[in-house]
């Protein structure tokens, strides 16, 4: 894990503008249901999108930048009111550049949470890189800060609550 004390981590949080997840074992426990159809359905916690909501309300955009393609993420986005939400995105750093090029801000000013090897990259380029409990050993090796709870499980809230906390 990446060193910073408790109240570096929180000095990070109190100045984030943007917070980027990833929709597979973050936003949901990872686990893939298919339909008889072929279809592909994703669980997302209730409480995540509370929690999204609420770091909103404290002033920070949210993105889902996800590898997957799957319409039922961007139906999650948009019912919360998800500021950004890109899809089939194979660079996510570059992705996340854009956006900081939008807003009008720096890496450091973001705070990403990923749980496995394709969100290396970003985790080592913001400014708060951030993990779940049940991540893989790389994604917690490159984090400042790793949830008490597992992907899908209120993860998402836990970091939001520390990020509505932080800004006061």
């Amino acid at each position: 894990m990446s060193t910073l004390t408790h109240e570096q981590f929180l000095k990070r949080l109190a100045g984030l503008k943007l917070l980027s997840l990833d929709t597979d074992g973050v936003l949901t426990d990872g686990g893939l249901y298919y339909t008889d159809d072929g279809e592909e359905l994703r669980k997302f916690n209730v409480k995540d999108g509370m929690g999204m909501k609420r770091a909103q309300a404290a002033g920070v955009k949210i993105a889902i930048i996800t590898a997957s393609s799957t319409p039922s993420i961007a139906h999650r986005g948009n019912r919360l009111g998800v500021d950004y939400v890109f899809l089939d995105c194979e660079d996510k750093l570059q992705t996340l550049v854009r956006i900081c090029d939008e807003m009008g801000i720096d890496l450091d000013q973001v705070g990403h949470v990923g749980d496995d090897l394709n969100d290396l990259p970003v985790l080592h380029a913001v400014g708060c890189p951030m993990t779940v409990a049940d991540a893989t050993d790389e994604a917690i090796e490159a984090a400042s800060f790793v949830t008490r709870k597992n992907g899908g499980e209120g993860a998402v809230r836990e970091i939001c609550d520390l990020i509505v906390a932080a800004k006061g």
